[in-house]
């Protein structure tokens, strides 16, 4: 059984994890594959202009499973290289595919984002609470560190010092707290949550894919270029924009006062 349930709204592709028995727990190499697997497609398809993941159930993402951590099975079992190489081969698998991720992604965080759980719903360019949503970076409560690249994603979130109290004190940020700290960009009602989250995707997909796309390159790009790299690189990107038959459409769309109508769909 998938683990990632997909349903497409036109140009928008909803991923819920769907594994509510576990609170959707990160456990195993099918799950890493399916995610690796899925932003590959993504990236391939052009008719995806905007994706929402979310979580079946009471939990967006519960992280580990501390079972295993406790019997040293599965990722943590063997020594440390060993533990070390499953790390590398597993749970990173996905901060490095939603990183490549070319469209948008918006995070629907429906509950508790717990340890890998809330370095997830970080990973994504956007996050949308429910009401019960819960935060927190949790790793040290069970003596050990954010080995899926929490402590990159996280201080770009929040910033550094509140990066640094929710890592270094493992305590739960609720949905409210999370919205004064930038963590999340709106809270809203718990049965509104993936349709608010959908409206939002659905207003970037209407925008010219191109466009997206290279934007969000750029966003990306900024997080480690100097200015002048990152200026080179966007006049470089605009003179592509300008000659994209989408940028005449959507300039005619402008002055016409309607939707776009782009050929990359």
């Amino acid at each position: 059984m998938s683990f990632l349930n997909k349903e497409r709204h036109e140009h928008v592709l909803l991923m819920t994890m769907s594994s509510p028995d576990t609170r959707n727990a990160l456990t195993s190499d099918e799950q890493f594959e399916e995610f690796e697997q899925s932003c590959a497609e993504i990236n391939d398809d052009m008719s995806v202009r905007a994706v929402v993941l979310t979580g079946e159930g009471s939990a967006f993402c519960a992280g580990g499973n501390v079972k295993d951590m406790r019997d040293r099975t599965g990722l943590f079992s063997g020594d440390p290289f060993d533990q070390a190489d499953a790390y590398r081969k597993g749970i990173q698998r996905i901060p490095r595919a939603i990183y490549a991720l070319n469209v948008p992604i918006i995070a629907a965080v429906n509950g508790p984002a717990v340890g890998a759980g809330c370095d997830l719903a970080t990973m994504c360019d956007i996050r949308i609470a429910g009401e019960r949503a819960m935060f927190a970076e949790s790793f040290v409560k069970l003596g050990i560190i954010p080995g899926d690249g929490g402590a990159w994603f996280l201080p770009r979130a929040v910033g550094f010092s509140n990066a640094c109290k929710m890592a270094f004190t493992g305590d739960p940020v609720k949905a409210q707290e999370a919205l004064t700290m930038g963590l999340v960009s709106e809270v809203v009602e718990e049965e509104n949550l993936v349709s608010r989250s959908l409206d939002l995707a659905t207003s970037i997909a209407n925008n010219p894919p191109h466009a997206v796309r290279l934007t969000k390159q750029l966003m990306r790009s900024s997080e480690r270029a100097s200015l002048d790299e990152l200026l080179d690189k966007s006049a470089a990107f605009q003179a592509v924009c300008h000659a994209e038959p989408d940028h005449q459409e959507a300039v005619a769309a402008f002055f016409e006062k309607r939707l776009g109508e782009y050929r990359k769909s």
